[in-house]
């Protein structure tokens, strides 16, 4: 009878060894995963701030086309008020003789 258990202990103890390899080498996966998904985490982190940038560039550039516009209806504007203010003194000269 000591034999079988002599014998079950060595089994037991080969089978706990193997376990505890396996045990090792799912540790290392989980560490290499980790080190991937924070290099992941980083990557998505620089792309979500050059999303950032790109639309902050994106509404410049919108804002300024706005601008540029307006600044073409302003020129035009003030023409229009020039031309107004001198037929304004046309008339005021003409009442005026």
């Amino acid at each position: 009878m000591t034999e079988d258990y002599k014998r079950l202990l060595d089994v037991f103890a080969v089978r706990v060894r193997d376990l505890m390899e396996f045990c090792d080498v799912q540790k290392q996966k989980i560490n290499e995963l980790e080190v991937l998904l924070e290099q992941k985490d980083g990557e998505l982190q620089q792309a979500m701030d050059t999303i950032r940038e790109l639309n902050t560039k994106c509404d410049n550039m919108l804002t300024a086309r706005v601008v540029s516009v307006n600044e073409g209806d302003v020129k035009s504007a003030k023409m229009r008020l020039s031309k107004l203010v001198r037929e304004v003194d046309k008339c005021i000269a003409l009442l005026n003789e």
